[in-house]
């Protein structure tokens, strides 16, 4: 490997996204609330795809699903293509909810909808969630992607533990400089430049591993996965696979559902578009694009097992990095390292940036200042955002090791925190008469009675299990049960205690008005809409015909 040229390609990279970064917003005063957590609402739809899908892409998805992937097959772009049907719902249903409520955070809603205790439990458990779940997983692939593919402990000296050390603070502080003197301004911009180089490298991959494992010919390399790999190549999973088929019906959508439309540091990039259409096209070119994912998030796994075999990948997190540092020019390191670590740090900033919007909007003026100005608000977001990089990088290194590898714990992790928050928000859509007090109790029993489900039925939480019972039941279904149960719950206490005319009335008079808002649709919602769930389809019958065509 060409240090020289790599150091200055990634270099000049980097730079340049930074400079770009600053230049495009170095007008704008951070000072204010709404320009620094929703980025004065100004972002056009490309921005919006590009901040919806960087914050979601990142290497939790190119280490941990490809390396799924290499174990399971294409049964996992499940968690890539699901989602597709989770954004159009997205934009035909929840969207007009949350901006007829011109509303900053979810937890907004909440309190719109129920009172302020719902709205503090949701945001701390939102802050739980994403500072023990989110952000260590990053920093945990990240490290790992950046010491196996650019060999960094060799290149200074180190060992590999310094080198991930090393990498994960890093990326926090970079990102942290993002989201402290940037704002979501910069980070949308940002993370709109990073995506176009990651979906052009990231489609590079499994053509040159194609061309490679073909000594030269791309489709006598696809002819070999096909013939030795048909079975990883079938995305219909079985009852013992890891993404069994019908789960995609049950938790998989309910876990999509959660991500994809209550999940602040997803939904908040929706929340700086300059009109609500703009936000609309702009959820529904994250869409087109996810569709995208199985080719550079599930193909190159599949891949990596026909070309290194399962010894050598392990537990699948090796995979992809194994896959790129085989394939990749000298030439297009520096190039891919730096689109590699930027889109760690747009995952990194996204989350972050959420964090700090939530405990500024929702605990600190909402709660524990609530007479703190746009400034105090601002500051102490960005007092709080450190405190959260130093949390997530310790916990990060508590992480790996795991036989189903990082992407299949970190989804099991957030169904147990996070689907009893989704529960909870379509009630409060559904239903006026279900009081906060049942809400309230959901939002923090419902993680007790999904670790409880698993436990007792499932593959245990983080490795334990309560061996009373023969019977198992796949994870997913579990957390759909456990969302339908809350759900349930809520509606039966609606029905029976259901909240009083009275008590509606004076929630609503505690909450400040809200302002009218233009929610005039995107003319081309229906087209679109339709286009990208035939698609969604056709590709699920497409690989499973190439997996049982021979």
């Amino acid at each position: 490997m060409n240090l020289s040229l790599t150091v200055a390609s990634f270099t000049l990279c980097t730079g340049l996204v930074g400079f770009i970064a600053w230049w495009r917003t170095r007008g704008m005063d951070n000072a204010s609330s709404q320009d620094y957590f929703l980025a004065g609402r100004k972002l056009p739809w490309i921005q919006v795809a590009g901040a919806l899908l960087l914050t979601n892409l990142s290497t939790e998805q190119l280490i941990g699903l490809n390396g799924a992937a290499s174990i399971h097959g294409a049964v996992v772009m499940a968690w890539e293509v699901v989602p597709v049907f989770a954004l159009i719902a997205m934009a035909w249903y929840f969207l007009p909810r949350y901006w007829s409520g011109n509303i900053t955070t979810v937890p907004q809603f909440l309190e719109q909808r129920f009172d302020a205790t719902s709205r503090r439990i949701m945001g701390i458990v939102f802050i739980v969630a994403i500072a023990l779940n989110i952000l260590p997983f990053v920093l945990y692939s990240g490290g790992v992607a950046m010491s196996t593919i650019f060999h960094v402990h060799t290149q200074l000296g180190i060992s590999e533990r310094a080198s991930f050390q090393l990498m994960a603070w890093s990326i926090g502080v970079i990102g942290t400089c993002y989201v402290l003197f940037g704002g979501m301004k910069a980070v949308a911009l940002s993370d709109t430049l990073y995506g176009a180089g990651l979906l052009a490298c990231g489609l590079l991959i499994p053509v040159l591993a194609l061309y490679k494992l073909g000594d030269g010919d791309f489709f006598a390399g696809l002819t070999r996965v096909l013939h030795h790999q048909a079975a990883k190549v079938d995305p219909v999973g079985g009852p013992r696979s890891n993404v069994p088929f019908d789960t995609l019906f049950t938790g998989m959508l309910f876990i999509n559902l959660f991500y994809w439309c209550t999940n602040q540091m997803i939904v908040q990039r929706s929340f700086g578009a300059k009109s609500f259409a703009e936000a609309q096209k702009g959820i529904l070119a994250t869409a087109g694009l996810k569709l995208l994912g199985p080719f550079f998030l599930v193909i190159p796994g599949i891949i990596a097992a026909e070309m290194f075999g399962p010894a050598a990948i392990g537990n699948g997190d090796l995979a992809y990095s194994l896959l790129v540092d085989a394939v990749l020019p000298p030439y297009l390191v520096g190039l891919f390292a730096a689109v590699f670590l930027g889109s760690v740090i747009s995952a990194f900033n996204g989350g972050l940036h959420s964090v700090s919007t939530m405990f500024s909007v929702d605990l600190y003026r909402g709660w524990l200042r609530p007479g703190a100005s746009d400034h105090e608000m601002v500051r102490a977001g960005k007092v709080f955002s450190v405190a959260i990089v130093v949390v997530s990088i310790l916990t990060s290194s508590l992480l790996g090791g795991s036989s189903e590898g990082i992407f299949t714990m970190m989804k099991q992790v957030m169904s147990a925190f996070k689907l009893p928050l989704l529960a909870v928000v379509l009630v409060g859509m559904l239903s006026r008469k279900v009081p906060a007090w049942a809400a309230n109790c959901s939002m923090i029993l419902g993680v007790l009675t999904s670790i409880m489900l698993n436990c007792l039925w499932g593959d245990g939480f983080l490795g334990f299990r309560l061996n009373v019972s023969s019977t198992h039941i796949h994870w997913l279904h579990l957390a759909a049960l456990n969302t339908l149960l809350l759900c349930g719950f809520m509606l039966v206490v609606g029905k029976v205690a259901p909240v009083s005319p009275a008590t509606t009335v004076s929630l609503r008079a505690g909450v400040a008005p809200v302002p009218v808002v233009d929610l005039t649709p995107w003319s081309g919602l229906r087209v679109a809409s339709t286009t990208v769930g035939v698609a969604a389809v056709v590709l699920y019958f497409a690989l499973w015909r190439l997996a049982h065509s021979g």
